[in-house]
This record gives structure tokens, C-alpha cells and sequence, in this order.
């Protein structure tokens, strides 16, 4: 290649590089901007926690699973949850705005959501919850029985005394690492190879091709969601102490009305760990799914019109003698 060819190729390469630079730095504006915009830090007695509070009716809290945040959380709700209630949907330690305390147990996680319900004037309240967001939900509904009127749980992750083995992230440890080093490899692949990000939420091309409109719209979305990584890191790094040996559950003493879905094909969190609460907690309705893996995609329709039923039995405060 002659002198004049080189210096062609590399003011190409750089001219590239600058238009990918400033794409990638106008789309973090953005998202940072529209996260900000999108809910606000309430200071509750036990510090301080992110949410995004809509809608009237009876209180549902959500919560997300790993990698989320408010903004996943969000996008559960509009998913799963029906029209009619008040959605408090949190951001878990670690996540976005909230703050990682010292403490980031899923029972230190249950006191600050009972604190967030009392910062909101709420006395009770019904939980949606999925994945990582399970372990909190069921410490809330031990711990603080008398704010919690019924649980929703999807695709539950491990809680002690189920452990990693009950775990089976799409990619090795050092791929997570590098991948979330920082905001701009992912961004990358997000832009330049969507599909290739598609299994590691659980949705290969078999899944995939069954999708509707909204459930393709919801697959994109949380893969979407996931920038900026960097903001999450402090929370994918905590969802670890659900299986710590220090922290004790005890489902059967679980006294809220609880509705567990999980898919038999979900390679992540294994089926049996919900199998386990349905069999374990005394009011649970157990619905198994044969596929739709982690997501549970190909049957949110039917699942939103049963957790509309569910909700509209039990999200209620129960009326007084």
C-alpha cells in the first residue's frame, strides 16, 4: 500500500473512531439525563433509597433483579403489572442512585423498604418481585409481616441455603468483568451486536422467534437497560450476600398470600429454588412454567392477567374488624 493509501486508511480510522466517540458519549448524556429525570431519592430512617412512584390505588413495591435498577423495575411493572395501583419501584443497594450501606443484607434491604413505605405514608403493601429481587422480598414479608399483603415472585434467585451451584450465569466470571469494565464495551456490543447480547439474559434465537411485539419491546429494553453498567457494579457486586451463610430465611413463617412463577427451562436460577418456595411457603400458589426461560417470554400475557387477579385479591390493606 503506498504512502498516500496508509494516510487515507488511518484519517478513515480516525474519522470512525471520533464519530463512535461522540455517538457514545451523546448517548450517556442521554441516559444519565433520563434516569435522573426519571425518579427522585427519598431519605427514609434507614438512608437513603432511589424509586419511581406512579399511578393510585393500592401500594405494590417492585423489585428488580441483578444488573437492574429503577429503570428495569420499571419495565417489569409495565410487563407484568396491571393498571390500578400505586407502583413503588425501587432501586436496590447498590443500584444507580441508591447507595451500597455498610449493611447490604436482603434483611437490611427489607428494613429500608418498610422505611421507604412509612417515607411514602404507605402502611402496607404488596411485592413484585423477580430474580435478585426475590431473597429482599421474602426477608420483608419475615421480618415485617404486618407491611406486606401479598408477594408476587418471578424467577427467583438462590437465597441461603441454595448457593452459586444453583446458578448458571451465561458467561464465566472474567467475561463479566471485562465486559463491565467500563460503559463503552458494552455499548459496542449493544450497538453493533445486539443478538450476541440476547443469551446472556436468557433469550436464545428459539425464544426469540416466538416473541410478540411487547415481548420483543421488553427483551430490548433491559438489554437497553443495562447502561450505564458502571452504575450498577456496587449492586452486581452485593447480590452475592442473598447466599451468605449469615443470612437466615424461613419462608415457612410467611404469612402473605404469595404467587411463585418459574420456568423449567431457566438457565439461570434453577427451577428448583422456586419449586422450593412454592412447596414452602404456606399460602403459595406454585405456577410451573414448561418454557419461556428466565424472562419467561412467550407467556407475559397470561402471566399479566394473572397477577392482575392475583393483585386485585390481595394488594388491598385487609379491612379491620
Amino acid at each position: 500500500m503506498s504512502g498516500r493509501r496508509w494516510l487515507v486508511a488511518a484519517l478513515a480510522l480516525l474519522g470512525a473512531g471520533a464519530a463512535t466517540g461522540w455517538l457514545y458519549a451523546r448517548d450517556m448524556r442521554a441516559t444519565e439525563a433520563r434516569l435522573a429525570a426519571g425518579s427522585r431519592v427519598y431519605e427514609t430512617a434507614r438512608g437513603p433509597v432511589e424509586a419511581a412512584v406512579h399511578g393510585s390505588g393500592p401500594a405494590v413495591l417492585v423489585l428488580h433483579g441483578a444488573g437492574g435498577g429503577y429503570d428495569q423495575g420499571e419495565r417489569l411493572a409495565d410487563a407484568f403489572g396491571p393498571p390500578g395501583f400505586r407502583w413503588i419501584v425501587v432501586s436496590r443497594f447498590g443500584y444507580l442512585r441508591s447507595p451500597l450501606p455498610a449493611d447490604a443484607s436482603p434483611l437490611a434491604q427489607a428494613d429500608a423498604l418498610a422505611a421507604l413505605l412509612d417515607a411514602l405514608g404507605e402502611e402496607r403493601a404488596a411485592v413484585l418481585a423477580m430474580s435478585g429481587g426475590v431473597p429482599p422480598a421474602l426477608q420483608l414479608a419475615t421480618f415485617h409481616p404486618e407491611r406486606t399483603t401479598g408477594l408476587v415472585l418471578l424467577s427467583s434467585a438462590p437465597f441461603t441455603p441454595f448457593g452459586t451451584a444453583d446458578q448458571a450465569p451465561p458467561l464465566p466470571g472474567w467475561a463479566y468483568r471485562a465486559l463491565f469494565a467500563s460503559d463503552l464495551p458494552y455499548w459496542v456490543l449493544l450497538h453493533g451486536a445486539r443478538r450476541a447480547l440476547a443469551p446472556i439474559f436468557d433469550a436464545p434465537s428459539a425464544l426469540r422467534a416466538g416473541l410478540t411485539g411487547e415481548e420483543a419491546a421488553f427483551l430490548d429494553g433491559l438489554m437497553e437497560g443495562f447502561l450505564p453498567v458502571t452504575a450498577r457494579l456496587p449492586g452486581l457486586g452485593n447480590e452475592a450476600a442473598a447466599i451468605a451463610p449469615s443470612e437466615a430465611y424461613a419462608p415457612e413463617s410467611i404469612r402473605a398470600p404469595s404467587l411463585v412463577v418459574h420456568a423449567r427451562d431457566d438457565s439461570i436460577n434453577l427451577f428448583e429454588i422456586g419449586a422450593a418456595l412454592g412447596e414452602t411457603i404456606p399460602e403459595a400458589e406454585f405456577l410451573p412454567l414448561d418454557d419461556g426461560g428466565h424472562l419467561l417470554l412467550g407467556h407475559h400475557a397470561e402471566l399479566r392477567d394473572r397477577i392482575a387477579r392475583f393483585l386485585e385479591a390481595h394488594a388491598h390493606p385487609a379491612t379491620e374488624p
